[in-house]
């Protein structure tokens, strides 16, 4: 029981950061991997283990608690057989609770030990838990990095393939180039709205001169 515990405490206090800084070195999960699987075979054995030394514990006390019954009715007995003038079975009986005493205190301790056991094996049930989480939240940011660091690169590749150019310096002719596109759309809707505005202003102009000139033919001609 006690390596079991000493391999646990060694998983409980992993420093994931070390490991998480060897996987990103290495450009590989095996070292995390390899942990979580060795905190999930051990967690395994401790909830085993837990479940044992648990059991034992109920069954020691059990055991503790009907001896105490036992001791209480003997009590009971000696006094009785006292008052009946019964001195050799007061005697007996008396004989007979001190055993039964000695022998509950026997269990009493072993129980206590044993229960004690228990609440480390549960105590570190639940810590390496909680490191099994957070080892499966690490590894998962890990792949997140690795696989950008992968993405990344293949992009470097393709970029150096095509001109010869950084990633960044890319990255920089690409927003400049998105920029400038957008720049000329506008300056093309522009003129498009300014075509639009004149057709409307000639429109209306043309309108007021045409009924301007027909109102002059109505005078002329004596019509209203």
């Amino acid at each position: 029981m006690s390596s079991l515990l000493e391999r646990v405490g060694t998983l409980i206090s992993a420093n994931l950061n070390y490991l998480v800084s060897r996987a990103l070195r290495a450009n590989s999960m095996a070292v995390v991997d390899e942990y979580i699987r060795k905190v999930e075979d051990n967690l395994e054995a401790l909830e085993d283990a837990a479940a044992t030394v648990g059991g034992e514990a109920k069954t020691l006390k059990r055991k503790h608690e009907e001896l105490q019954a036992q001791a209480k009715e003997l009590d009971g007995n000696i006094d009785l057989f006292l008052q009946q003038d019964k001195d050799d079975l007061a005697a007996a009986a008396q004989y007979r609770l001190n055993t039964i005493q000695r022998l509950a205190d026997t269990y009493k301790a072993q129980w206590q030990s044993t229960e004690a056991e228990y609440q480390k094996l549960l105590d570190a049930k639940l810590k390496l838990e909680a490191k099994l989480t957070e080892a499966k939240q690490e590894r998962s940011e890990l792949q997140a990095m690795l696989d950008l660091a992968k993405s990344k690169e293949l992009t470097h590749k393709v970029v150096e393939g095509v001109g010869g150019v950084t990633v960044s310096e890319a990255g920089i002719e690409e927003i400049r180039e998105e920029i400038q596109r957008r720049l000329d759309k506008a300056t093309a809707q522009g003129e498009i709205d300014a075509k639009r505005l004149d057709n409307q202003m000639a429109e209306a102009l043309e309108k007021d001169t045409i009924d301007r000139q027909l109102a002059e033919r109505k005078t002329r001609l004596g019509l209203k």
